[in-house]
């Protein structure tokens, strides 16, 4: 049986505002060969012939999606691949916007960055018809209680070592800090004496840099 938890968000742009909502308590992530044997056991399949057969189907989505085109699985779901800047491209068009210069990407500075999947709806009734629920008895814990706020400061000062600016979403992903908190607390960063942090550009374009700490 699956269990679920009640985990607080913080609403974007609701001055603080919280709301609750849902989330599945995962136990673990089974594999190919857990499913590929789990198969076998109920078809005259064997194992090797599933992953086989799964990585060839991989391998033509894959194909597909790079001429062009979404792929579409009866009873899977739809794929079909995004195209995002370089990293390095990226950070020139930060860069260049902070600088209030326009910045235009060429075929060089992109890449595919990610494949978007939308579930089919027989796939997800399917899951939902298994799928019985009962509370999880264990609260939820956020990830950003893992580090203290000095431990969140030192991490964002390394990154800046090693890279030329930190975005919000790049301190998100740092210290497990949601966007609204993220962004405040590298506000409060760059205000502060002796951190190193400064910042560039305003509003929704405001990254911050690296300072001499005097």
């Amino acid at each position: 049986m699956a269990e679920y938890q009640m985990q607080e968000l913080t609403l974007p742009n609701e001055e603080g505002k919280k709301t609750t909502y849902p989330r599945m308590k995962l136990w673990g992530q089974v594999d190919l060969a857990y499913l590929a044997a789990h198969i076998s056991h109920a078809s005259s399949f064997t194992p090797g012939d599933i992953k086989g057969l799964v990585t060839a189907l991989t391998d033509s989505i894959a194909y597909e999606m790079a001429q062009g085109k979404s792929v579409k699985i009866d009873g899977l779901g739809i794929f079909t691949p995004s195209l995002g800047l370089r990293p390095q491209a990226e950070e020139q068009r930060d860069l260049r916007e902070n600088e209030g210069k326009p910045y235009t990407p060429n075929a060089a500075s992109l890449c595919l960055r990610n494949i978007n999947f939308r579930a089919d709806k027989e796939f997800i009734q399917k899951t939902a018809s298994q799928c019985h629920l009962s509370k999880s008895e264990r609260k939820p814990q956020r990830s950003s209680t893992r580090y203290t706020p000095q431990q969140r400061l030192k991490l964002a000062q390394d990154y800046l070592q090693t890279h030329p600016l930190l975005k919000v979403r790049d301190y998100c992903q740092l210290t497990g800090l949601l966007h609204n908190a993220a962004a405040r607390e590298l506000k409060l960063w760059s205000e502060t004496d002796g951190t190193g942090i400064g910042f560039t550009g305003h509003g929704s374009h405001r990254v911050y840099i690296q300072r001499s700490m005097e």
